[in-house]
């Protein structure tokens, strides 16, 4: 692997920067303090080619590698990660799952609208009684002359709220034995204009405020005979490709929430004076912020290398855990270091490292709780599988 970026990625990187500070940073604690989702932004995301940007042109899309995409979300990421998680869900989750699953004409019709942010999407995993468990889904989808019916319930869905598409993962059939249920689970694409699809907003969120998140609830949800991804049978297999991906985006996005805290703890220490001195110049202060150095390039160092796999087309979600868990665990101690290293002035919101530290959090029980991450480098590395099927 090459460590050297590309005149182009070193464009793709330096645009995403510039992009982030101009239109980003300035929206992003306004917009945190009103628990506002910023639907002028995502315009401009969309405008800037960020929603599906690894999604090929002829669909849309930017035609980015997982290795660029990469360097767009970190720099997202450090502006804002209600902003990347926006990105994450549409292009990671909603668009990766179709380019992958979807039959031809599915992809024509939805990757255009969700690449130029006509449409968001939002991604029908988690149950209220169902999250790590991701093969007992209660959902049911039931077969009809005109296609399926869907019943049920979803939580913590991210654009649920704003979705005009969602994928929903329901149980085409309920009596198969819990080491076989994965066989019955298919994806559905769900046009969310019907009455039976109703979602409300979650409250009272640690972190994320500028994020939709939300609770759906299915009654009698129709859906067309060709409205579903693969074959019935492959919801499982839909659903863990997807989360490789979205586990690839909040792994950089964690690398930028660590540079963030670098680039902040940096400046603050440079600029704050105890003792007659900045504090910039205790010993102390300055092992902080190298351990934040420290998982700031092994974070990014793990992202690219799951990048540049992806981008090969060669397995990689042993690499991608590998990535989401250490990036995740890392955003968390830096986010809680940069604060140590502002004191009371990192404990209000003057200062982005205090949203940083609440927006972290979710990292590590989105996209695979960093404990699932540990299950699966553990079965990649013993060949044994005890909870997830094959």
């Amino acid at each position: 692997m090459d460590f050297d970026l590309t005149d182009e990625q070193r464009l793709i990187r330096d645009t995403a920067r510039e992009f982030t500070d101009k239109e980003i940073v300035e929206r992003a604690r306004e917009n945190a303090r009103n628990h506002h989702f910023d639907l002028e932004l995502v315009k401009k995301i969309a405008d800037q080619g960020y929603l599906g940007a690894i999604v090929p042109r002829e669909y849309g899309g930017a035609g980015l590698g997982y290795l660029d995409y990469g360097l767009v979300v970190e720099e997202i990421g450090r502006g804002c990660s209600s902003v990347r998680t926006v990105i994450s869900v549409q292009t990671s989750l909603v668009c990766s799952a179709i380019l992958k699953w979807g039959t031809e004409e599915q992809k024509q019709h939805y990757l255009p609208k969700l690449c130029s942010g006509e449409w968001l999407g939002c991604f029908g995993l988690t149950e209220p009684d169902t999250g790590s468990d991701a093969a007992n889904q209660r959902t049911r989808a039931t077969k009809t002359d005109e296609g399926w019916t869907i019943n049920g319930a979803k939580m913590w869905i991210s654009m649920g709220n704003y979705a005009k598409l969602a994928l929903i993962f329901a149980q085409t059939d309920p009596d198969l034995d819990p080491p076989t249920r994965h066989r019955g689970l298919a994806c559905f694409l769900v046009d969310t204009d019907q009455p039976g699809y109703q979602a409300q907003t979650i409250e009272h969120k640690m972190g994320l405020h500028a994020s939709d998140t939300a609770s759906i609830s299915l009654d009698e949800v129709k859906v067309g005979p060709d409205d579903i991804l693969g074959e019935v049978g492959d919801g499982f297999k839909v659903a863990m490709s997807a989360l490789d991906s979205g586990r690839f985006s909040v792994a950089a996005g964690c690398v930028g929430i660590c540079q963030g805290c670098v680039e902040e703890s940096v400046n603050y220490a440079k600029e704050r004076e105890q003792f007659g001195r900045p504090i910039a110049s205790f010993q102390l202060v300055q092992a902080m912020i190298a351990d934040m150095v420290l998982k700031t390039d092994a974070s990014r160092m793990l992202v690219w290398r799951a990048g540049f796999l992806k981008d090969k087309g060669r397995p990689n979600t042993l690499e991608t855990s590998v990535a989401k868990l250490h990036a995740t665990e890392a955003a968390v101690e830096c986010a809680n270091t940069a604060i140590q290293v502002h004191g009371g002035a990192g404990y209000v919101d003057d200062h982005p490292v205090e949203r940083y530290f609440r927006d972290v959090r979710v990292t590590t029980l989105y996209e695979g709780t960093s404990q699932i991450q540990k299950l699966i480098i553990g079965r990649a590395m013993t060949g044994i599988n005890a909870l997830v099927p094959s």
